[in-house]
């Protein structure tokens, strides 16, 4: 089965430009018509949060019909420019936003693969945390789903990645420490996927792999400097896709929006490699 991710969309009011150049809603477009294209098709997408830039109404209406052309089901997280009330009412449908209560956070089959997805916004804040009602709600659903492969979802990233001004606003130190304690008890997490930093990042978390999504539009500049000041590139728009077979577990792809040229054939009529 293949999931896919993407993630930051930050879609604007109609006619407005994040950072007043970059239109998000036109990218977004473009990674949806990928995102159908594909072969096989992805039996679902997860979109990690920052969905929309300032969490207005508008916006979220802005996002809806750049979204419901998808072919295949996808599930919403709530990153930190996102507001959960506002979200639950544009897309009242999505019945999966309000088993949470206050927070959202639900768990759906996708085939084989359980999808859990964690809540880790903190309102009015950049960065993100856990508290003890989230925590033990993402304990009891791991404990719930033992032996079937997990794919543990949230926005901000639970790991230091380098890049200093991202890493400020990161999910907090105590609450990543006690996530990835939850984490290393159940081996058959596969994933903890996440966006927030805009880039593909991978790492080790509580005994099993995290990693960071790029953005269907703009990027977080790769600076590792540590004085280095926010920034943000044009680099080519991607996502990720998840496959899962029972064989070798998770294997993870990150795939461009706009292909490249080709495919152009590695050998000849012959069977000899071309030259």
């Amino acid at each position: 089965m293949l999931l896919a991710q993407i993630s930051d969309l930050h879609i604007k009011r109609p006619g407005a430009l994040a950072y007043r150049r970059v239109d998000t809603s036109a990218y977004l477009e473009r990674c949806v018509a990928r995102l159908n294209a594909i072969e096989p098709k992805p039996d679902a997408v997860v979109i990690t949060g920052d969905l929309v830039d300032m969490g207005s109404l508008v916006e979220y209406e802005a996002l809806k019909p750049l979204l419901a052309p998808l072919t295949m089901p996808f599930y919403l997280l709530v990153g930190n420019h996102d507001d959960r009330a506002e979200l639950r009412e544009v897309f009242n449908e999505h019945a999966y936003l309000r088993t949470g209560g206050e927070f959202v956070h639900y768990a759906v089959e996708i085939g084989p693969l359980r999808l859990v997805a964690l809540d880790s916004q903190t309102p009015q804040e950049s960065g993100g945390k856990l508290c003890d009602t989230r925590l033990a709600w993402v304990d009891a659903q791991l404990a719930a789903a033992q032996g079937q492969p997990i794919v543990l979802a949230l926005h901000h990233p639970p790991f230091v990645s380098g890049i200093d001004h991202m890493d400020r606003q990161r999910l907090d130190p105590v609450s990543a420490q006690r996530l990835a304690a939850i984490v290393s008890r159940y081996p058959n997490v596969e994933r903890v996927i996440c966006g927030h930093v805009h880039r593909p990042i991978f790492t080790r978390f509580g005994g099993t792999i995290a990693s960071a999504v790029p953005a269907p539009a703009h990027q977080v500049a790769l600076d590792l400097r540590r004085d280095a000041p926010p920034a943000f590139r044009l680099e080519p728009p991607a996502f990720a896709l998840h496959q899962y077979d029972r064989a070798t577990g998770v294997v993870t792809h990150h795939a461009y929006v706009d292909e490249g040229e080709g495919p152009y054939p590695f050998y000849e009529t012959d069977g000899t490699l071309i030259d």
